[in-house]
């Protein structure tokens, strides 16, 4: 592989183009089309995505569902207000947390919830300076959880999310993300019913989210970056999809960079995928190749970020800078509520 410098991945980008809440109608966004061969690019519509789909063809989206993580309390003796985020559960009462302000949960330090509806208690100290909480509760963790939380938006979001919906893909289902697979956001129940109605087939994969995700890359050449872990999962049915797909000849199109790292983790070789689950670090960069993906439906990223050395390995380096500058010179919305670009 090409030894490229994270550098290499850096564009300027105007802070007025970075979406600060989503659109009104989910389709309604702006998609760039990229064709990866000849580097033309389109501009079109959201809806238009269906243009691209055709029978036979298996579209792969990622089901996670994003935890309201970010939950506010006081400390019982002092009433000092503390922000956890929640990252992974350990257990059924235990999870890893990020905590804000770290100097004030100390191992034994209690927390007390909005109404009383929650207490935590410190139990651990982790690498990085996270910690384990221990809660306790009355009735279901994740009602409540559901009242009390609010969604753990990325840092480059300033607004206050109205609608908790609008950070979820409208068949998100098995909770477990820190963050949102964006490229799903643009999805509505009309437009997946066409598609369906084309005889495009749609597999479902989980792969919960991490906040890694949000992690610069920060050593001097991308080979040297230590990827973060993410949990997946397929199951049979959803693997034959993609499986018949490939074997008559049509496309694989995933939804998002979250559903390519799970189909590039799980392929053999050939481009077979079968029921699986586990932990995928999987770090895709220019001269990767490809077993099983075809097309990609993907939002815009950050600069120097892993995700856009993900699709600059799909469709060429110099086609995505490309395509990047384009996008700012119309005034594309970027990041997670912003527009789309399919890669064809």
């Amino acid at each position: 592989m090409t030894n490229f410098k994270t550098s290499d991945f850096y564009y300027e980008l105007p802070e007025r183009l970075i979406a600060q809440t989503p659109i009104k109608e989910r389709d309604h966004s702006k998609l760039l089309v990229l064709d990866k061969r000849t580097g033309e690019i389109r501009h079109k519509h959201f809806y238009d995505i269906i243009e691209h789909l055709n029978a036979g063809d298996c579209l792969v989206i990622n089901d996670t569902k994003v935890l309201p993580a970010r939950l506010f309390g006081n400390r019982k003796d002092t009433k000092t207000l503390i922000e956890i985020l929640l990252l992974k559960r350990i257990d059924d009462n235990r999870w890893e947390i990020l905590v804000k302000p770290g100097k004030k949960a100390k191992i034994g330090a209690e927390i007390i919830f909005e109404e009383k509806l929650l207490t935590g208690k410190i139990v651990d100290i982790i690498e990085e300076g996270n910690r384990i909480i221990e809660f306790k509760y009355e009735g279901i963790f994740e009602e409540i959880l559901d009242k009390l939380g609010e969604m753990p938006l990325p840092p480059y979001i300033h607004e206050k999310l109205l609608d908790k919906d609008r950070y979820q893909t409208i068949y998100a289902k098995h909770l477990g993300s820190a963050a949102a697979p964006t490229a799903g956001l643009h999805f509505n129940d009309k437009l997946l019913k066409e598609i369906e109605n084309k005889d495009v087939n749609i597999a479902r994969l989980t792969l919960h989210v991490g906040l890694g995700t949000f992690r610069p890359v920060k050593s001097e050449y991308i080979n040297e970056h230590i990827m973060h872990s993410e949990y997946y999962e397929l199951k049979e049915s959803e693997a034959n999809k993609i499986n018949t797909a490939r074997q008559k000849g049509h496309k694989v199109i995933a939804v998002g960079t979250t559903s390519v790292r799970t189909l590039e983790t799980i392929a053999d070789e050939e481009g077979r995928v079968k029921k699986g689950k586990g932990w995928t670090n999987i770090f895709i960069y220019p001269g990767y190749k490809f077993k099983v993906v075809d097309s990609l439906v993907t939002n815009f990223h950050l600069p120097e970020s892993t995700l856009i050395m993900l699709v600059s390995a799909l469709a060429g380096k110099e086609n995505i800078m490309k395509a990047y500058s384009e996008a700012v010179d119309k005034e594309y919305r970027f990041f997670s509520f912003g527009d789309a670009m399919y890669i064809k």
